[in-house]
């Protein structure tokens, strides 16, 4: 099954007493994959108690959908071993690679929009997809740097790679806003030329600013909450897609349990809103 159209967040294990003493009203929750592939321990006893309980969004940041390299098929295995073992009702990955020449890089970085690097994606995402037997979200990165060597918008690479393999989108809110900032771009433009029908789920974040010569540098920090702007964005958003799932990422400086929750009660808020409008509207 697809989330459900409500809000989740990102499960830290240092809140799981708080969650399990007052189990909050929540959509799902998300979980980085790789946390996951070992066999057994706490790990697994907590995430088998929220899974009884909750819909699962498994949100991988290893496999590095767009290197040069073949895929880890050792890395899959332990995916699809995963998978098959919770049964998430979503599974995501980003535009991104983090491995080259059997060397790990604990980032994901960006790549070239063009035709050579499109089909290698899209024989990454296809391969991914038929390992686990299901579709996958891809999400749209932020990025820094744009290269020379791109043939394409971001969006129209993304589009492609839909219409070639049948998968979904991941779209990450705060990552348009950086993005759009950082290259002194239109966010809400970008996000009129994304393939919306194909997404499946947002995400909302934090990040940090840097005022260089140039002018604001943002880092996608996942390490506070979400800043206004990226707030309104997400409401622009919703007017044109309905209500959509959406995740709560606070990965670093992790707040207090009560804080990641006021996070998401913002975010329930817009979703009932749009739900409470269209109910109206029907009637």
């Amino acid at each position: 099954m697809p989330l459900p159209p409500a809000t989740g967040v990102g499960f830290k294990p240092q809140h799981f007493e708080a969650i399990r003493a007052a189990p909050p009203d929540l959509g799902f929750f998300e979980v980085h994959a790789e946390n996951y592939m070992g066999a057994g321990g706490l790990p697994h006893a907590q995430l088998s108690q929220l899974r009884a309980d909750y819909a699962l969004s498994l949100h991988g940041v290893g496999l590095s959908i767009g290197g040069a390299d073949a895929l880890s098929t050792d890395h899959l295995a332990r995916l699809k071993a995963l998978c098959d073992r919770y049964e998430p009702d979503s599974f995501s990955e980003h535009l991104a690679w983090s491995s080259h020449g059997g060397e790990y890089l604990n980032d994901l970085l960006p790549l070239p929009y063009s035709e050579e690097t499109l089909a290698q994606v899209c024989r990454h995402v296809t391969q991914v997809q038929e390992v686990l037997g299901r579709q996958m979200l891809l999400e749209n990165p932020s990025t820094y740097v744009l290269f020379e060597q791109s043939t394409m918008p971001e969006t129209e690479f993304l589009s492609e790679v839909v219409r070639r393999t049948g998968c979904g989108l991941l779209l990450d809110v705060n990552n348009v806003f950086v993005s759009a900032t950082n290259h002194r771009t239109d966010a809400l433009a970008y996000l009129a030329d994304f393939p919306l029908a194909a997404v499946g789920e947002l995400h909302l974040g934090g990040h940090n600013e840097e005022d260089l010569p140039s002018g604001p540098l943002l880092i996608d920090a996942h390490a506070s909450p979400v800043a206004d702007p990226v707030w309104a964005l997400y409401v622009a958003l919703l007017g044109q897609t309905g209500p959509l799932p959406t995740l709560i990422e606070w990965d670093n400086d992790v707040p207090e349990w009560s804080v990641l929750m006021a996070e998401a009660t913002r975010a329930q808020t817009v979703l009932n809103r749009l739900k409470e409008v269209a109910r109206e509207r029907v009637s």
